[in-house]
């Protein structure tokens, strides 16, 4: 069954605008692969050319952009959800607990990447804060990546409804990209170079480290800045795209050498064997001895300078304890060598006859 619009309707109705012109073809309801669109539906049923053209554009095209922003939107919504689960820590594995008796999880995004923070850090705050800062920092990244994807995809299809040529717009893009990418290349160089120390986990949240001009315990790591804080308390803010080097001093085991100045003519051989009891001592403490991860060696004279001999001592301890093991070392050392009156230091050179 098919109708007419009334003669009544006035002629400037049917004249404008120009895609409503009775006397242009429908192309919309034109070849086998507009059937079943609403164009041909209307054109076969009311055999008006103008009233075609406008379900086109005034119906099934809205409909059509309506249903594109409203799938992206859903498929937005899902992978947020998705990454919001897998970044979460308290959606992550199961582990020991910390002594307050609450678990600690480690985020199922960081499941795949190799943690180089001491196991030590599990017993306190820091593990806990350092996984939640990579893993929200890793989400940061892929929400942003994710709405970046989808808002081209249905941008892109919907100019394609209008048949829009899409080929001058990438290239437009293109050269705007390559001109921001000159314009802004120290903040690109930031972001990726953040990128890859949270992947690598080169450093976290808790670990000592050195940066070159900055030193001390990293108290955040983000996309662009790492902030450092220094052993007299001044917090450094340090650009990622700027460290070229980083010496952490809190991963695997630490080693603390210590260098005993000892003048010429001082008998070597009781002197090692000072330093060896001083340094064996520490081992049978229970307040030292699960921090020392091999037993201390006495190297000998490691130096000779014109004003006097160095003798070195070197032990192995976690990265936590090193400080501590270092300073407990050199007082015991330097007691017990006062003890057996045995002289430490380098003699000072006279001063030439005037």
């Amino acid at each position: 069954m098919s109708f007419r619009l009334p003669a009544a309707v006035p002629s400037w109705f049917e004249k404008w605008p120009s895609f409503l012109d009775d006397n242009v073809t429908p192309s919309c309801a034109l070849g086998k692969e507009n059937e079943g669109s609403v164009c041909k539906w209307v054109w076969d049923s009311t055999e008006s050319r103008w009233l075609a053209n406008a379900s086109e554009w005034l119906l099934a095209k809205p409909l059509t952009i309506v249903v594109i922003v409203v799938v992206a939107m859903l498929i937005r919504w899902v992978i947020y959800r998705t990454i919001r689960a897998i970044t979460s820590v308290g959606n992550g594995d199961a582990e020991a607990a910390t002594p307050d008796g609450k678990p600690k999880k480690k985020p199922r995004i960081l499941r795949p990447f190799r943690e180089k923070a001491e196991s030590a850090l599990l017993a306190s705050g820091l593990m806990s804060e350092r996984r939640a800062q990579r893993a929200s920092t890793l989400g940061s990244v892929l929400r942003s990546v994710t709405s970046v994807i989808i808002l081209v995809v249905a941008g892109s299809t919907i100019l394609g409804l209008f048949d829009i040529n899409l080929a001058p717009l990438v290239a437009s893009a293109g050269i705007a990209g390559v001109a921001l990418g000159f314009g802004a290349q120290s903040l690109v160089r930031d972001y990726l170079s953040g990128i890859f120390m949270i992947l690598e986990d080169q450093y976290g949240v808790g670990d000592i480290v050195d940066l070159g001009e900055a030193s001390g315990t990293v108290e955040g790591v983000g996309l662009r800045i790492t902030t450092v804080r220094d052993v007299r308390g001044v917090v450094w803010y340090i650009r990622n795209g700027e460290i070229l080097r980083v010496g952490n001093k809190s991963q695997g085991w630490a080693q603390v050498v210590i260098d005993v100045p000892m003048p010429f003519g001082t008998d070597l051989e009781r002197a090692h064997e000072v330093l060896t009891e001083a340094a064996s001592r520490l081992t049978e403490e229970e307040e030292f001895k699960d921090d020392l991860l091999a037993p201390p060696e006495v190297l000998g004279v490691d130096q000779m300078t014109a004003t006097g001999l160095m003798l070195r001592v070197t032990v192995r301890t976690t990265t936590a304890a090193q400080w501590r093991v270092a300073r407990e070392l050199r007082a015991r050392i330097s007691t017990d060598l006062a003890a057996a009156e045995i002289t430490s230091g380098i003699a000072p050179i006279p001063a030439p006859p005037a």
